[in-house]
C-alpha cells in the first residue's frame, strides 16, 4: 500500500517508524511518504494560509499549495486513490472503515491546521472523517491513529494473521477477555474453562463475554447487530445475569 500524507510538521509522524507500522515499511508492505506542502508555496516566506473573506477570527489555508502538491502526487501515480481530509464535520473513523481503506491501494491524508481550509481544497478529497466530536490543532495525530489501525489490518503485517479477526469491532462486538500465566496471581484465578482444552467451551464462553463487555460497556454496538441463534441466546443469558446482579446490589445498598 502507498500512503502520501500531505502535512507541515513531517517530523511528528516519527511514531510510524517503530513498532509493527516500522517494520511494514521496513519489509515493503508499506510506503509512507511524508510531504510538506509548504514547499508549494510562492512567496519567499512560504505562508499557506491567508485571512478568510469576509472577515472572521483565524487563518485558514490557501488551496493552491495542496493542489500543487495533489498535482505532483498524481503526476508519480496515476492509479485512482483515495484522498482522505481530517475534519471535525467529517464522517467518524470506526474499525469498519479501517478494514475499508485496507483494501485501497493508495491513500492520501491532508492534514490541517489553523482555523480550517478554503473550502475549494474539498473538490481535491473522496473522503472525509473525524476521530470524534472533539477538536484538535492538527490533523497529524488523527491521521496516524487512521494509518495505524488501516495498516495493522494489511496481509503480513501482523504475526498473526487470526488477530485481526478477534480485535473489538471487528464483528461488531467488544473483545472478550484475556489471560496469560500464572493461572492463579494475588487470588485472580484465570477461568477454569479456559484451562481445560475443550475449545467448543472455550468458544462458546468466549462470545458470551464478548457480549457481556459490550452490553456492559458499549449496548449502543448491539443495537441493530445480526446475531445467530446461538448469540441471541447467550445475549438473554447475559441480560439475565447481569439483571440479577443489579437487583442483588440496589437490596444490598437498600439494607444498609
Amino acid at each position: 500500500m502507498q500512503i502520501d500524507v500531505l502535512t507541515l510538521f513531517p517530523d511528528m509522524f516519527a511514531p510510524l517508524t517503530q513498532s509493527l507500522i516500522g517494520k511494514a515499511v521496513e519489509d515493503g508492505l508499506l510506503n509512507l511518504n511524508l510531504i510538506d506542502f509548504r514547499q508549494y508555496a510562492h512567496d519567499k516566506h512560504q505562508h499557506v494560509d491567508d485571512t478568510p473573506y469576509g472577515g472572521g477570527a483565524g487563518m485558514l489555508l490557501k488551496p493552491d499549495p495542496l493542489f500543487e502538491a495533489m498535482d505532483a502526487i498524481n503526476e508519480q501515480d496515476a492509479r485512482s486513490k483515495r484522498v482522505i481530509l481530517l475534519d471535525p464535520a467529517g464522517r467518524q473513523f470506526n474499525q469498519a472503515a479501517a478494514d475499508e481503506l485496507a483494501h485501497e491501494d493508495h491513500l492520501v491524508f491532508i492534514c490541517g491546521h489553523y482555523e480550517g481550509y478554503d473550502e475549494r481544497i474539498r473538490t481535491l478529497v473522496t473522503d472525509e472523517f473525524s476521530l470524534g466530536d472533539f477538536v484538535m490543532t492538527g490533523g497529524e495525530i488523527a491521521s496516524m491513529a487512521m494509518i495505524d489501525a488501516t495498516a495493522r489490518l494489511l496481509p503480513g503485517v501482523l504475526g498473526n494473521s487470526v488477530s485481526p479477526e478477534t480485535d473489538s469491532f471487528q464483528n461488531g462486538l467488544l473483545e472478550y477477555p484475556q489471560y496469560t500465566r500464572p493461572a492463579e496471581y494475588r487470588g485472580m484465578a484465570v477461568p477454569e474453562v479456559l484451562q481445560n482444552g475443550n475449545h467448543q467451551l472455550i468458544n462458546r464462553w468466549r462470545l458470551k463475554e464478548s457480549l457481556r463487555r459490550t452490553y456492559l460497556r458499549r449496548p449502543d454496538l448491539l443495537e441493530g447487530l445480526e446475531l445467530d441463534k446461538d448469540a441471541q441466546k447467550l445475549l438473554r443469558e447475559v441480560r439475565g445475569e447481569e439483571d440479577s446482579k443489579a437487583a442483588a446490589a440496589r437490596l444490598n445498598l437498600d439494607n444498609d
